[in-house]
């Protein structure tokens, strides 16, 4: 694996893993907050309970972030994961209202913090394309 990729992999595993670990637990109160905003960009998920959406968070953001981690995952495989990881999310600021100005797309106070998983969008998209590329010979 590249020094590139493996920062590219390190930075957002760590991170993603840290919030998975932190979110173990979750009071049904915070985790019904945190499904409500999380339906309105992947629907399905408000057919779940509280307590059921808190393992599926909690659990999915564990799994990512030990993908992107661990060096025996395929980088494709791992790039995948977050693509499907922040892709969600993207959707959730996209459609939720208050996070983007009127244009749709400029985050608003609020979406500042939401909108900055385009960023993770962009790794994933950057992992998908090198993974399992050989560099080339000289």
């Amino acid at each position: 694996m590249s020094l590139s990729t493996a920062i590219l992999r390190a930075v957002p595993g760590a991170f993603i893993l840290n919030s998975g670990l932190g979110k173990l637990g979750l009071p049904a109160e915070a985790a019904a907050g945190l499904q409500g905003m999380a339906a309105q960009g992947v629907p399905p998920l408000g057919k779940l309970t509280p307590e059921q959406f808190a393992k599926f968070l909690s659990y999915g953001e564990i799994a990512v972030g030990a993908s992107l981690l661990l060096p025996f995952v395929p980088t494709r495989v791992a790039g995948l994961g977050l693509a499907v990881f922040s892709g969600s999310m993207v959707s959730m600021y996209l459609r939720t209202p208050g996070m983007t100005e009127a244009d749709g797309v400029r985050p608003t106070q609020d979406g500042t913090a939401i909108a900055k998983d385009t960023w993770l969008l962009a790794i994933a998209a950057a992992l998908l394309l090198s993974g399992g590329k050989k560099p080339a010979a000289d």
